[in-house]
This record gives C-alpha cells, sequence and structure tokens, in this order.
C-alpha cells in the first residue's frame, strides 16, 4: 500500500451530515483502509445509481491499480521497480505515471526547486521515508551524500517511456492521493452519479447537492494536536481540496522540533512560522500538489506564490501562543458569503 508519511493524517475533517429517509433520494456511504490511511465515499442514491456493491468494486479498483503502479512501499510495484534501477534506465509506465510527473515538472519549475518528486533519500535519511529506520538528525555529510541522489533534471519521458540520467528515486506521495481522488469522481461521474463527496487520506473533492438541496460542506482542521476543530466550514461544489501541515508528523530532538516536510534547496525540514495551507482547485490533483509546494515556502514566500498565481489558498501561521490565518484573494472570493460555486 502507499504510506502518505509526509502528509498529515486525515488534515480535513469531513462535516457531511447524513440526511433522514424521508426523502425520496438518499445519503449513501462506503470507505476502508489504503495508503497506510483510510478512504471515505458519500454519495447521492437516485433511480439511476448504481448499486453500492457495485460502486465499492469500481473505488476498489482504482485503489488497487494506483497501488501497482505507484506505491513506494511495495518492492513489485511499477514506481518501485523504476527506483531499484540503475541510472541510464528506461522503462515503459502508464499514461497516469507520466501525467504525475509531467505536473511534477511543472511545479518544480514555477516554484524554482520547492516542489521536488525525487525526496527519497533524504526522506528516509530523516525517519519519514518508506526506507526510514529511525528518525533522526543526520550529519550535514550524510544530508549532502542523500541530496547528490536527488533531481529533477535527471527524470525525463520518451514516449511511453520514463528514463533516468541519475541513481534517483521517483515518489509520488505528495500528489498521489490527489491524483486517487480525481480518478474515483470521474468514474463516480460516468456512471451517473452527480453528488458526492470523495476523500482519500484527507485530500477530497465534493459535487452537487444533498437531497435537502444543501452543498456539500468540509471543515478545515485548526492546526493543533490535541481535540480536533474546525477553523473554517467551505460549502465546496466542484472543487478538490489538500491541507498540508507541519503539526502531527514530526519529532523533537535536542528540545527542537523537525517537521516531515522537507525543503528540497537545503534537504533539511521547513524552518517557518506556517503551520498548514489548505488548497482549493477544481483538480484535486493539482490542490494536492500545490498544498504541498506552499508549505514549503512557507508564509511569506508561499503567500507571494499564491496570489500572483490566483491560487485560492487558506494559510495558517504561527505567532506566539496563537494562530493566524488569513485567506488569498482568490481563495477568499470562491468563498464569498451568499456564492454559490
Amino acid at each position: 500500500m502507499i504510506h502518505l508519511f509526509v502528509r498529515p493524517v486525515i488534515v480535513v475533517s469531513l462535516l457531511a451530515a447524513l440526511t433522514g429517509c424521508w426523502f425520496s433520494e438518499r445519503i449513501e456511504e462506503f470507505g476502508g483502509p489504503t495508503m497506510g490511511s483510510t478512504y471515505s465515499i458519500k454519495y447521492v442514491h437516485t433511480s439511476n445509481s448504481p448499486s453500492l456493491e457495485q460502486l465499492k468494486e469500481e473505488t476498489q479498483a482504482i485503489l488497487a491499480e494506483v497501488d501497482e503502479q505507484m506505491s513506494t512501499y511495495r518492492n513489485d510495484s511499477l514506481i518501485e521497480q523504476f527506483n531499484q534501477a540503475p541510472a541510464g534506465t528506461c522503462q515503459t509506465m502508464p499514461a497516469a505515471v507520466l501525467e504525475l510527473l509531467q505536473l511534477g515538472r511543472e511545479l518544480h519549475e514555477q516554484s524554482q526547486g520547492a516542489f521536488d518528486l525525487t525526496l527519497e533519500p533524504l526522506l528516509d535519511l530523516w525517519g519519514f521515508g518508506p526506507k526510514a529506520q529511525a528518525e533522526q538528525v543526520p550529519s550535514p555529510a550524510q544530508v549532502a551524500a542523500a541530496r547528490a541522489r536527488t533531481g529533477m533534471q535527471y527524470l525525463r519521458s520518451e514516449g511511453q517511456q520514463l528514463c533516468k540520467d541519475a541513481d534517483v528515486q521517483l515518489d509520488f506521495n505528495s500528489i498521489a492521493a490527489g491524483y486517487t481522488v480525481d480518478r474515483i469522481t470521474q468514474r463516480l461521474e460516468q456512471l451517473a452519479v452527480t453528488s458526492y463527496l470523495v476523500e482519500v487520506t484527507g485530500e477530497l473533492k465534493a459535487s452537487g447537492l444533498k437531497p435537502d438541496g444543501q452543498p456539500w460542506r468540509i471543515g478545515i482542521e485548526a492546526p493543533q494536536s490535541g481535540e480536533r476543530v474546525a477553523q473554517r466550514v467551505l460549502a465546496l461544489n466542484g472543487y478538490g481540496v489538500s491541507t498540508s501541515g507541519d503539526y502531527r508528523n514530526y519529532f523533537e530532538e535536542g528540545g527542537r522540533r523537525y517537521s516531515h516536510t522537507l525543503d528540497p534547496t537545503t534537504g533539511a525540514p521547513i524552518e517557518h512560522k506556517l503551520a498548514a495551507v489548505t488548497v482549493v482547485d477544481r483538480s484535486t490533483l493539482r490542490a494536492d500538489g500545490l498544498s504541498t509546494l506552499l508549505m514549503v515556502l512557507g508564509e511569506e514566500r508561499g503567500w507571494q506564490f499564491a496570489q500572483q498565481h490566483g491560487i485560492a489558498a487558506f494559510f495558517v501561521s504561527r505567532a506566539d501562543d496563537a494562530f493566524v490565518t488569513r485567506g488569498t484573494k482568490a481563495f477568499e472570493q470562491l468563498f464569498a458569503e451568499g456564492k454559490q460555486q
């Protein structure tokens, strides 16, 4: 299975309540374990809907396919076969892998290296990767050696072939869940399910209205380690949501906190006051990647990047013993009071 240790665990709280059975249409749901966490599907069942059993089978087939293609936690996945191969290797890959690589390359270039899909050696070194031995602070020499085995510039595609010009490892954990959400919602719509809320390891997308005519609502979770509290409630219709944060997956050593989010330009955990950032986009895949990118850039550079690129993002930063929140122009316009998406 794909374990998303580089992501917060269920960073968005689901607030979609089930409606009563007095409506002619009804909400049904199913879910289960996936990617080291869970998935959840809620949808409006109508006379045109397939059976719950069929939808569950269709969903699990997609989850299994993503696992077989992109998991870094199983040696027989396509991506791990590629990672274990020597430099100079080319391997035929499905379109999905090449699609994710292309998005990763675009985000890498736009952010001047803040987003990088080749950080697995560094994640393992710091204790957050699939082959990590223990959470620890490595030496500068160890960090330098691991950084030498990273770099998006060493990856290229030739038709359906994925090639690497150095001994790098490709890791889609920062965008695989968002991609999976989009795949599931696309399949639901093909099967005439038009109102749904799909969540995979905290990344989610909602569309349509519930039987009572209300939109699906989700809560952006406050970045605190104790009780889960919704900091802002969003009504969604046709948008995906991704949150990245450093408030759950971290370790402390010598009185210092080390986040699971690494800065590719330093090879070390991020060091800034941004605690969490939520991105809303039509593409859950893109929202997933952008939330990681902005988290790496931090509260000031990330804010500037989001504003410049018209990204709907909600920032939560630490300030002494409290948190300060602000939404970008695109975010506030999208969720202006009374506005329907």
